[in-house]
């Protein structure tokens, strides 16, 4: 076959296939057009999605009608003045969005300059069918209507009208982030469904345009390092989200989707967060335009930087930083009084009774009240007649602990968390601080404590270790007996001292000091599992947080063990000085306080 050259509008079909994939393509040109033309307000409309019609209205400075027939041309651009394709500023430069448009939907476009005159070209799938003059305000207008009309092959891949519509709709999200001087509208099928305005602080923007909580569940993120600039909100590790779509990431200005960014976000909040779960982010990296190439993808939604371990450290230490600065701080969720006092309805405690689960109320079940003595009430049976008894309303005294004072308990006002009155099922620490109730997870806050004891003595060279009088032997798959010979060294820097012991064991000589009298085989069979998750280009100095919170877990106080009421306090006073105590290792909250205002709602005080 002959070599030969493509017709004009093949030429634009396919070049439509690269730059509008969707609706939301489209919408993202045509809305970052509008800024680099120095926009102060974008209002955008869509029916159905975008699919039947999308508009997007700006005032910036507009275009003459030649200019207007240059644009519709491919490789026509004016955010390119000259050749220097690396150092672009703005947010559009290939010049082919227009014209891709226009070669598979129709396209109106409307514009006037200041003190010119309007004008309205129509271009339907690539042929001009209008070129007049037209009366609008200072500004463009573009009209994209009937998308891929005439390419039945495209439109039928279009999701529904809902999903194409939540793309639109998450587009303008990120290029309103990026821009918080710009003021926003969208409507879709004429109902007003977004609406920001131009001027707002970054902080207050990116809460209006993702979740208004993040407000007080944030902590701003602000880091320098050399020619580079980090800045922008991260949600507390207590405040994650069941997907990463509430991840948004900026590099000069630009919305971008880049895996070395997301990585490094994953790496931060690395033992901070639940499996499956994500972080609430909205990072904004500024970086000098040599140090990064945005023309790698048709769509520029993808950058490559130049010194990739650099940007990368950057970002883990800014959030790092930003998160250890929040000290203790967990999310505070309003209390829902009404599922409380639910858990006292008769309905639900027969039929917890009847599956034989405890009684949600927390009283005792009529199986616990034949064990107790005679005359004395429960509240299984109130109400009941047949007993035999007569019940009364004299309760024994609670059997909880009580222990002679030997000094003067602290006063709750110097504490944050509180000073410790008793402890709950042998689990939970109660604590009175001076604005509420504090329940303390005694496992969870000591996790948290000893990773970082062990990251503090990692950060001195090598965590102590403790040899063990008689190495124990744990016996393994070979496979995983190879991962720990192969990290034999690094696992040593951690103070786990192994050695093989044949092909399908090792040989534990020594623990780190920090865990105290622990599990060694519990430890290394849970190091063997997090080693056979690791990537094996990355090193083990790369997982610290990993390994640390694995360590950490087996050498903290277990739930079920009864603490004294001086530990309870040294607990609380530890979490109050060391950084991110408001979350354990996997990303749980720690502590959790019931404010006295929710108190007095429970007794109908309020």
């Amino acid at each position: 076959m002959s070599i030969r050259r493509l017709p004009e509008h093949l030429v634009n079909r396919i070049a439509a296939g690269e730059v509008v994939e969707r609706p939301a393509s489209a919408l993202k040109e045509l809305v970052e057009n509008a800024l680099d033309a120095g926009a102060t307000r974008v209002a955008i409309r869509l029916s159905n999605g975008g699919i039947d019609r999308l508009e997007v209205a700006d005032d910036g400075c507009g275009m003459t009608p030649p200019e207007m027939a240059l644009a519709m041309e491919r490789h026509a651009t004016s955010k390119l003045p000259g050749e220097a394709i690396d150092a672009v500023t703005t947010l559009g430069f290939r010049g082919e969005a227009l014209p891709s448009i226009a070669s598979v939907a129709r396209l109106t476009i409307e514009s006037r300059v200041p003190d010119g005159q309007g004008w309205r070209r129509v271009v339907d799938n690539g042929l001009v069918t209008a070129d007049e003059p037209a009366a609008v305000p200072p500004g463009t207008r573009v009209v994209v209507e009937a998308l891929f009309a005439r390419v039945p092959a495209r439109r039928k891949f279009l999701r529904p009208g809902r999903s194409e519509y939540a793309a639109c709709l998450d587009v303008v999200r990120r290029l309103a982030m990026a821009r918080a001087e710009v003021g926003f509208s969208v409507e879709h099928d004429g109902r007003r469904v977004l609406s920001v305005p131009a001027g707002q602080e970054r902080p207050a923007r990116v809460a209006a345009l993702t979740d208004r909580t993040l407000a007080d569940n944030a902590v701003p993120v602000d880091l320098v390092r050399e020619a580079m600039l980090l800045g922008g909100v991260a949600g507390l590790p207590t405040f994650h989200r069941g997907v990463a779509d509430h991840q948004y990431l900026f590099v000069n200005g630009r919305p971008v989707k880049d895996r070395l960014l997301l990585g490094a976000i994953r790496g931060a909040y690395a033992e901070m967060m639940p499996r499956g779960r994500h972080a609430v982010v909205a990072l904004f990296l500024e970086l000098p335009t040599s140090e990064v190439d945005v023309n790698v993808h048709p769509a520029k939604t993808e950058v490559r930087f130049r010194e990739p371990p650099l940007v990368r450290g950057l970002i883990v230490s800014g959030l790092r930083r930003a998160l250890d600065e929040a000290g203790h701080r967990v999310v505070q969720r309003p209390v829902d009084v009404a599922a409380m006092f639910r858990g006292s309805d008769a309905t639900s405690d027969r039929h917890a009774r009847a599956s034989g689960d405890p009684s949600p109320t927390g009283w005792a079940t009529s199986e616990d009240s034949q064990q107790t003595s005679a005359g004395i009430w429960t509240p299984a049976l109130a109400g009941v007649t047949g007993v035999g008894e007569r019940p009364t309303f004299f309760a024994p005294p609670p059997q909880a602990r009580a222990e002679v004072a030997v000094e003067p308990l602290p006063s709750t006002i110097d504490h944050p968390l509180g000073v410790a009155r008793g402890q709950v099922a042998k689990t939970y620490i109660v604590a009175e601080a001076a604005d509420g109730l504090v329940l303390v997870d005694q496992h969870a806050a000591h996790e948290r404590l000893v990773l970082e004891r062990m990251r503090v003595a990692m950060a001195g060279g090598r965590v102590p270790a403790q040899a063990l009088l008689i190495p124990e032997v744990v016996e393994l798959a070979e496979p995983a007996c190879d991962r720990l010979e192969a990290r034999a060294g690094e696992l040593a820097e951690f103070g786990l001292e192994l050695e093989r012991f044949g092909p399908h064991a090792v040989l534990v000589r020594a623990t780190p000091a920090v865990l105290g009298s622990g599990d060694p085989t519990g430890l290394v069979t849970d190091l063997a599992d997090e080693l056979a998750s690791f990537d094996e280009a990355l090193s083990l100095r790369e997982r610290l947080d990993h390994v640390g919170a694995t360590m950490a877990c087996h050498g903290s106080v277990r739930a079920g063990r009864v603490l004294a009421v001086a530990e309870m306090n040294a607990l609380l006073r530890e979490m109050e000085r060391t950084p991110r105590s408001g979350q354990c290792n996997h990303g749980r909250p720690t502590w959790v306080k019931l404010a006295h205002h929710d108190i007095e709602k429970l007794f109908g005080r309020r």
